[in-house]
């Protein structure tokens, strides 16, 4: 294999490996961080004490409920405990859609409050109080996506790890090869993170109504910290990598190893016969 087929099947291997980093990134994070209850709970548990989300929560739960059971939702919002209501809200409607996405079923997703708001208020007994979260159009688009999400949050991470191993291996110059994939990673946690401002951006115009806005800004802020996180890290290492691959490069050489300064006479130049 020539120098030339080398350098070209390496920078094809190493151009798929880092157009890959930002998809497995956000495949590993909605496989493994949103679809696991506990890590989705922890994550949604400092949002108990923002006021816009508590006024949303509130209104959605309002349209819902009777009319008897207003006030009651009302003033469970403006108490210190909504923070246990919250968390046991929100680990129901989770659990619910997974359950719902796992078993399979065309039915709608719903979640009875009464529980949850006794955990809350004691002394007051609901009736069984069933609130949609999940339409039924929904659940078959988000079934498929979750099939996807178990396949590709652990497959695409691999398969650039793979991919970057094997680019770098086949190249001639193994330096710029290892130079060029880690400014490819830090290019690819650069546009991941470009991807979650723009996609913040999209999902709060998109809204019909302006007024829960502050609320699913805060709610997208949250679950989105450790994609954001993960996409400046992806940049670090990789600006990290690559300098370290150019200073080694330029000032790693021993000084044993520069050229002469001077022309070499050729040893096996023969004798012209002046000389001889």
């Amino acid at each position: 294999m020539t120098s030339r087929v080398r350098g070209a099947l390496s920078a094809a291997l190493i151009a798929l490996a880092c157009l890959l980093v930002p998809f497995g990134a956000v495949a590993a994070w909605a496989a493994y961080g949103l679809a696991d209850t506990g890590r989705y709970v922890t994550t949604m548990a400092p949002l108990a004490a923002d006021p816009a989300v508590r006024d949303s929560v509130a209104d959605a739960v309002e349209g819902e409920v009777g009319e008897p059971v207003r006030p009651l939702v009302r003033s469970l919002t403006r108490t210190p405990a909504f923070g246990t209501a919250w968390d046991a809200g929100n680990r129901a409607v989770h659990q619910a859609v997974l359950r719902a996405v796992r078993d399979g079923g065309h039915h709608e997703v719903t979640v009875d409050i009464a529980p949850i708001a006794a955990r809350v208020e004691h002394r007051v007994t609901l009736p069984r109080t069933e609130v949609a979260v999940l339409p039924a159009s929904q659940l078959d688009r988000l079934r498929k996506g979750y099939e996807v999400l178990e396949v590709a949050g652990f497959w695409l991470p691999v398969s650039a790890a793979v991919l970057a191993v094997a680019g770098i291996a086949v190249a001639a110059c193994r330096r710029r090869a290892l130079t060029a994939t880690a400014l490819g990673t830090a290019l690819g946690g650069a546009l991941l993170s470009l991807a979650v401002a723009v996609g913040r951006r999209l999902t709060l115009t998109d809204l019909p109504d302006p007024v829960h806005r502050p609320a699913v800004g805060a709610v997208y802020d949250a679950l989105t910290a450790t994609l954001r996180t993960v996409s400046w890290l992806l940049v670090a290492v990789g600006l990290a990598v690559a300098l370290t691959c150019w200073l080694t490069g330029r000032y790693g050489r021993p000084p044993g190893r520069r050229g002469p300064a001077g022309p070499v006479p050729d040893p096996a130049q023969r004798p012209t016969r002046a000389q001889v």
